[in-house]
Formats: structure tokens, sequence, C-alpha cells
């Protein structure tokens, strides 16, 4: 199996470290700075700051065991691809399914901050979308809402262009860089100005508890790193760069997400957040920079467009690979013949995922999301162990330093977080999980073109 997956020749070696980071930042920055760190401060006051420290640390953990598979098995593809080459079939199918989750609730919490940002440029042309229409229900409190139209809306342009057959490129992603740390770091000269030190007393109000949740809830901000692992067959020395790569993207978003949050709790008090999904531009508004506000609504709704194309495309692709492989019905792996695109399993996650941006509020999608990456990234560290045990003559252009200490760090920091997350989160993945065990012993398992 890991001789099929590693074919001579491939995609040229074109890749530099330069490279990786801001392909890292790129897919890095987007929802988590411009959306989550409202949610996050209202979880922890001003220690946000060093929530973003402890989630990034447990990232970089992760990253390079997800590193060391990448350059293992290093073809187009996701940690099912991986884990299907090394680890049987069981393996890859539950962390298939747990990426289901990830990658599409995803989409639908970034279109969730989008529709934000969406209705905050409208407003600064006097333009107000109905109460009933502008969130899910529950979400605002002291609202009546029904339906988040912008999200679904946003959800469904997006699916119709993927499904006609959208290519992202080289180019796009530093367009995408370019716009989105541009506003980042026009944001920190603009607001550093407007900082009242007072609203950082207290520093932690909600203690270590707080401070460890918020970490839980903002991991989703460093989710997106794994395109720089996916590149590995296309870096010029993947021993050396992809690590490079992998610490000099989280550690560049990190200093970016500490001094955003450091800057947005200065101006506004924490507890001003509750409800808001715009929170930078809500911070600029407070202090009076409203010109720069609607900058900061374009740039963030630009952004987050791509992040949306990106996750939705990654999603897409892992169902045709897992129907491919006969663990999903055949007719999601059935290519349009016009369009060359899986043009059915596009549309049906446009929907559901458009649906759930319109009827389930952020913060309960952003902990879905969390606990599945967390979940993911602890079982990728577990394999990395098992795979050096069972397979140690492959080769690897990248080796995880310090195995098995670093896999055994990356597993303590994520279940860690991972119990700092609601009950009723830790009830829907164990569901979710479960209707995953089902669904294979009763339909993938007889069906699998392996077996």
């Amino acid at each position: 199996m890991i001789a099929n997956a590693r074919k001579p020749g491939g995609l040229a070696k074109v890749l530099g470290p330069f490279d990786l980071v801001l392909m890292g930042i790129g897919a890095i920055v987007g929802t988590g700075i411009f959306v989550l760190t409202g949610t996050g401060a209202v979880t922890a006051g001003p220690a946000l700051t060093l929530s973003f420290v402890v989630a990034a640390v447990a990232c970089c953990f992760a990253a390079l065991c997800y590193a060391e598979f990448a350059s293992t098995v290093p073809v187009a593809g996701s940690i099912y691809t991986y884990s299907y080459a090394t680890l049987g079939e069981l393996a890859a199918w539950m962390i298939g399914w747990d990426l289901l989750l990830e990658y599409g609730l995803a989409t639908s919490a970034v279109s969730v901050g989008w529709s934000g940002y969406f209705q905050s440029l409208l407003s600064g042309f006097g333009w107000h979308l109905p109460d009933a229409l502008s969130a899910a229900p529950g979400a605002i409190p002291g609202k009546e809402t029904l339906i988040n139209l912008p999200a679904l809306c946003i959800m469904l342009l997006l699916t119709a262009m993927l499904s006609l057959g959208v290519r992202e490129s080289a180019r796009v992603n530093n367009v995408m860089v370019v716009i989105k740390v541009g506003v980042v770091l026009l944001f920190i000269l603009v607001g550093a100005r407007h900082v009242t030190p007072a609203n950082w007393t207290p520093f932690m109000p909600y203690g270590m508890n707080g401070m460890l949740s918020a970490s839980a809830l903002v991991f989703f901000a460093f989710i997106g790193f794994d395109a720089v692992t996916s590149a590995a067959e296309e870096v010029k020395r993947p021993e050396r760069d992809l690590p490079i790569g992998i610490i000099g993207s989280l550690a560049g978003c990190t200093v970016l997400y500490v001094i955003v949050s450091a800057i947005m709790t200065g101006i506004v008090p924490y507890k001003e957040f509750l409800g808001i999904d715009h929170p930078v531009t809500l911070a600029l508004q407070r202090a009076g920079e409203n010109w720069f506000a609607g900058f900061v609504d374009l740039g963030a709704i630009l952004g987050m467009t791509t992040v949306i194309l990106v996750m939705a495309y990654g999603q897409t692709r892992i169902i045709y690979a897992m129907s491919r492989d006969g663990l999903l019905p055949q007719r999601l792996s059935k290519v349009h013949p016009r369009f060359q695109t899986p043009f059915f399993a596009t549309w049906l996650v446009g929907i559901v995922f458009g649906l759930m941006a319109a009827f389930v509020p952020l913060n309960v999608l952003s902990e879905l999301v969390n606990i599945g990456t967390l979940a993911a990234f602890t079982l990728v560290s577990v394999a990395v162990v098992i795979l050096r045990k069972k397979r140690p003559d492959l080769p690897r252009a990248f080796r995880c330093p310090g195995v098995p200490v670093i896999p055994a760090l990356a597993v303590i920091f994520c279940i860690t977080l991972m119990a700092y997350l609601s009950w009723h989160t830790w009830v829907a993945f164990g569901i979710w999980m479960a209707i995953g065990l089902v669904i294979y012993f009763t339909y993938a398992r007889q069906r699998s073109l392996l077996n």
C-alpha cells in the first residue's frame, strides 16, 4: 500500500522555507482573528493573550507529528490518505469521518463570521437586515433571530462556484495573505493609539479555567497549518524547510493574535464582546475610527471568502477519496462530465453545512470544529509512534524530533484542551463518532475496495 502511495517522479520541488511560512500564514489567518477573538475575550478576559500562546504550543507539537506523516507519504490528500496508506482502513475511516465534521463545520463557522462582517459593512452605508434574518436562533441575547441569511447565501454561492470548477492557485493565496495580514497590521497601528490599560484589569477575571477554556475555543484560530505539511512533495529540503515553515507560520500568527487581542481588550472592556461576531470592527468603532472599520470589514470579507472556498474544497475531496475507496456511496465520487468536479458531493456539502451556518450559533460551531480537530491531532500523534515501531524502515524526508516525547506532549495538550470544552460538545462529538462506527461496520466495511 505504501509503495503504491509513493510513486516515482511527482511534482517539482520548488518551495522553500519562505514560501511555506507565507502559505501557513495565508491558511491560518482568518476567522480566528476576525471573529473568535471576541468570543475568547468574553471567556478569558484580557488573558486571551495567554490562551493563544497555549493553543499555539499544542498546535506546534501536533504539527510536527503531522509533518512526519506528510513526508512519509508525500501525496495529494489529507490525514485520511496518510492513515489509509500506513495504519489501515479502520483508522483511516475514523480519522476521515472526524475530518468530515471538522471541515464541514469549519465552513459553517467561517460563513457565520463572514456574515457578521458583511452586515457590519452594510451598516456603514445605513443598510440593516431585519433581526430575524441576521443570526441563528438565540445567537444574539435580547433579539428575536430566526436565520442567518447572509451565511447561508455565501455558502450556496461558493458551492455553486466550486461545483463549476473553481481552482485555487498560488497567486490567489498570495493575494489572500496580503489582504488579511495587511488589514491586521493596519489595525495594530491604528488601534494601539486608543488602548486604555485600565481595561486590562483584572487580567485573568475567570482564573486558569477561563484562560484554558478560551484556549480550547480559539484553537480554531490555528486550523489551516496543514497547508504547509501537505506541500511536502514540492519542498526542496523537507527535512529542514518543513519545520521552519510550520514553526515560522505558527509563531508569526501567534504574535499577531496576541497583539490584536491585547489591543482589542485594551480598547473595549472584555464583557462588551458578548454576542459580537465582528470584534475587530467593534473595537475600531469604539475608538472613533469608523473610516478604517469599513476597510477592515471589506478585508475580512475577502479573506474569509477564500477560507470558505479552501475548506469546502478540502471537504469535498475527502468525501471523494473515501467514496472512491468504497467507504461511502459511489455517487459521491462521481465526476460531472462537463465541469470535472464531484458535483453531487459538492452540493450536498454546501446545502447541509449552509443550513448549519444558518441555524447554529457561532460558539457551538467553533467548539464542535475544535473537538474534531483536537481528536484528529491526537490520533495522528499516536499514529506516528505506532508507525515508527511497525515500519522503522520507511524513508522519512522529515522525522518528528523527540519521539515519543513530542507526540506524547501533543496528545497531553490536545486532550487537556478537549477537557475544557463544554459537555454538550462532547456528547455531540461522541454521537457523531458512534454513527461513524455504525456506518463502517454495517456499510463501508463490506463495500470497501480494499476488502
